[in-house]
Formats: structure tokens, C-alpha cells, sequence
């Protein structure tokens, strides 16, 4: 006898908290990689970032008066995506502002996961350098890491009062290129992350290890990472920029892993994942050749999650034996 039940027909035990979970896995390697890069405050800033996320989002959820969501895990997801895409030397209170952004304005007054619009820690990231650009544009990196040969010598760290273990201000990779001085770091540097910038975006080696996990728990897959990146390769080789720099530095890697694969905010079609990397890509390129600033990444993203319900309806494919509306 034949049974016709109501879809959908398969069921397996991948819930939001199992998906969550996995991401914060994934982050791990960043975490230990920002200990190294830029000491103690790091972790710091990774653990208060977390915790205030799922407070404001249990806090949020009693004032509405909805069910409680902070056992899934999202909140943290959120806290540490926002953490890794700010410097070390960001204050604390800014970095709780950021988190109310995102997880009060952006995601509970939208409905709650899946229902906000765009992606929480990249809008969060984009009020923050906005609003407080001064404390979250100063960049720094332990001073045994600093890239110049002059800075990275003895005598000048003892000259500016510094310790190798000190936090040490200085200029990103990109910011560096965009500037045209001569001392970039070495491609291993950039690698490894030896270099000023954000806490969880340095370090090329910790995001791909991350993202390995990620694509081979199935928790994401390779169309929008591959395109988003390999966009942006070719803009900026097409435009003669130096393409190492603007591949292996900023928030490419972290983002192409971590938010252009966003369940909630991007495509879930493979055409709508591909458009959406190659819009992606384009942006960044754009903003970080022909902007004043030097990343283009959040910015970037941001536009595309706006696009994203439009992308979604062009590329959703016909039922079997549907009829597609042409106007006449």
C-alpha cells in the first residue's frame, strides 16, 4: 500500500544548536590563533563578546515575552563574529554596543533567528566603525610581530617603550598597500597572520582550518566561499593590485567562511550562492580599490544580504510540472 504523507519525507538530526556548535568549532583555531597574534585581550574580547550576546538575547527574549532561544547557540555564534572582526585594543563598552546592535536591534526586533534581514555581527561591525571609528580603527599586534625591518628590531621597541609581549600600534597590510609604503609584510607573515588587524582575521591558516571543518561536516558548501574569494582575486588583479595582500589580509577569508555562508541572510540555491559571492567580490574590490577605505568586506556583504530575497526569487527552480509566468 502506498503511503502520501505531507513533506518534507526526510529527517535526520541537524538542528540549529548541532549547526551552531559546529561554528563555534570552526572558531576555535581562530581563538588560539589570536592568543598568539595579540595576547590576552583577545581572548578577553572573544569571552565578553559571547557572554553579552546571550545575555542581551535572553534579556530581549524576556522583555518580548517570546520562548527562550539562547540554548541554540546562535548568540555566541554572533558575539564571536563580531569579536573577531574588531582590533585588540577596542573597548570593552564598544564592543557591548556592538553586541546590543546586533543582537537587540538587528536579529530580536526582527523576529529572531531567521527572520532578520541581514547578518547581525556584519551590520553590528558597520554601526561600530561608523559611531566609534576612533576606537575600533586603531590597529595594533604584539611587537614581536610588527612587519617593518626597523620596527621589528630591539632598539626601536625599546625606544617607544615597548616589550615584545607589548601591544604595539600599527598599520594593516591593507592599509599599508593602499598608502604605497614599501614595508609589507612577508607573504609567510600574512599567512600566519603576523600583522596588525582584527583578532579573528589575521591569521589565514586558523580560517581555513575552520572552514575545512565546516565543508567536511557538510555545515557549509564551497559556491558562494570559492566565488566570493576568486572574485575578488580577479577584480584586483584585473585592476594591478598587489592580488597576495588583498587576498591573505583583511576580513576576505573570515567572511567567505563565516558570513557570505550565513543560513539565514544569503541564497540557498547554488545559482543564488554563486550570484551572490560574484556581487559580493565585485564590492569588496570595488571599495577596497577605488573607496577611501582601505576593507570593503562588511560594506560588501551588508548590500548583498539586501539583495539576497531578490536573488532567492530569480533563482528558485519550478516545481516539477509548474508553470513559469511570463508577462505579456
Amino acid at each position: 500500500m502506498l503511503r502520501v504523507s505531507a513533506s518534507p519525507h526526510i529527517r535526520d538530526r541537524v538542528s540549529t544548536r548541532s549547526v551552531m556548535l559546529h561554528v563555534i568549532i570552526a572558531l576555535v583555531p581562530v581563538i588560539i590563533a589570536s592568543y598568539f597574534i595579540f595576547g590576552w585581550r583577545a581572548l578577553m574580547l572573544f569571552a565578553v563578546s559571547a557572554c553579552s550576546a546571550v545575555l542581551f538575547e535572553a534579556l530581549s527574549r524576556i522583555v518580548m515575552k517570546r520562548k527562550q532561544t539562547v540554548g541554540d547557540l546562535s548568540a555566541v555564534v554572533t558575539g564571536l563574529l563580531l569579536a573577531a572582526s574588531l582590533p585588540a585594543t577596542c573597548p570593552v563598552w564598544v564592543l557591548l554596543i556592538g553586541n546590543f546592535v546586533a543582537i537587540v536591534v538587528v536579529k530580536q526586533m526582527f523576529g529572531g533567528l531567521g527572520e532578520n534581514f541581514a547578518n547581525p555581527a556584519v551590520t553590528a561591525r558597520i554601526v561600530l566603525s561608523v559611531s566609534f571609528t576612533a576606537q575600533i580603527s586603531t590597529f595594533s599586534v604584539l611587537g614581536r610581530f610588527i612587519g617593518s625591518d626597523l620596527a621589528s628590531s630591539s632598539t626601536y621597541l625599546e625606544s617607544i617603550g615597548k616589550t615584545t609581549t607589548d601591544l604595539v600600534s600599527s598599520s594593516t597590510p591593507l592599509a599599508i598597500a593602499a598608502q604605497g609604503q614599501p614595508y609589507l609584510p612577508s607573504a609567510l607573515d600574512l599567512f600566519f597572520g603576523r600583522h596588525a588587524g582584527c583578532i579573528g582575521e589575521t591569521s589565514v591558516i586558523a580560517l581555513l582550518i575552520g572552514g575545512l571543518y565546516l565543508l567536511m561536516t557538510g555545515i557549509i558548501d564551497v559556491w558562494a566561499p570559492l566565488t566570493f574569494i576568486g572574485t575578488t582575486v580577479l577584480f584586483t588583479w584585473a585592476t594591478g593590485q598587489d592580488v597576495l595582500v588583498h587576498l591573505l589580509s583583511g576580513a576576505l577569508i573570515l567572511a567567505a567562511f563565516f558570513m557570505v555562508t550565513d543560513y539565514v541572510t544569503t541564497p540557498t540555491t547554488i545559482p543564488g550562492k554563486i550570484i551572490f559571492g560574484i556581487g559580493a567580490g565585485l564590492l569588496t574590490g570595488l571599495l577596497r580599490v577605488f573607496s577611501a577605505m582601505p576593507e570593503g568586506v562588511s560594506f560588501a556583504v551588508l548590500l548583498m544580504n539586501i539583495l539576497t530575497p531578490h536573488i532567492e526569487r530569480w533563482t528558485t527552480p519550478l516545481t516539477i510540472g509548474g508553470v513559469k509566468h511570463v508577462k505579456s
